[in-house]
Formats: C-alpha cells, structure tokens, sequence
C-alpha cells in the first residue's frame, strides 16, 4: 500500500498559479500509474490528470488542458501538478491518487490509494 500526502493548495486570485505535490511512500512509487483528482461541493470527483510510470505519458481532463502539468520525481517520491491561469470553477479539494500498475487512467476505480487532499480556492 502506497500512502500519500498532498501540499501546496491554497487562496489565489483568478489567472494566478499554484503548484500542487503529492509525497507517496513506498517502494514501488516509481513503478506506478500516478493522478490527480478534484471534487468541489456538492459535485462528484473528475479526473484532472494522470501520469504513467513513463514520465511523458501523461493525459488530462479537457477543463485544465493546456493550463494544468502534471510532473513526477521518482528519486523523490514525488508527483506535482502545476496549475495556471486558475479560475473560479478550479476551486475544490484536490486529490492524488496511486494505481498497482504502471499506466495513466481516468476512471478514480483503477486507483488503489489515495491522499487526503489539499483545498484550491480560486478568487474572482
């Protein structure tokens, strides 16, 4: 079981950046399918992105596309999602996510653990 903790959320204004991180302990970080997920109130979690064990396979959600990048640092077991140009509809509790195996998913069930999220406020 791979345990993680994520940092980084915060207050900031519309068209600002913020960078995310996500501390996962365990052997086998760097063999695994890592992703980012958001839930705000009263809406189910989506999928924002997701990175493989090859660091450039990486996809994300068509919201965040072209503002959000998600990175990995396996010599720190470390991933990292930097989000710019924020807006108000990214605000919410942002979560990362371990899968057993090594690819990128979308769907939250092919993820086996998960952190217990950090919040992102965005100001208009």
């Amino acid at each position: 079981q791979v345990q993680l903790v994520e940092s980084g959320g915060g207050l900031v204004q519309a068209g600002g950046s913020l960078r995310l991180s996500c501390e996962a302990s365990g052997r086998t970080f760097s063999t695994r399918g890592m992703g980012w997920f958001r839930q705000a109130p009263g809406r189910e979690r989506e999928f924002v992105g997701a990175i493989g064990w090859i660091a450039g396979g990486t996809n994300y959600a068509d919201s965040v596309n072209g503002r959000f990048t998600i990175a990995r640092d396996n010599a720190k077991n470390t991933v990292y999602l930097q989000m710019n140009s924020l807006r108000s509809e990214d605000t919410a509790a942002y979560y990362c996510a371990a899968r057993f195996t090594v690819g990128a998913s979308s769907d939250p069930k092919n993820y086996a653990s998960w952190g217990q999220g950090t919040q992102v406020t965005v100001s208009s």
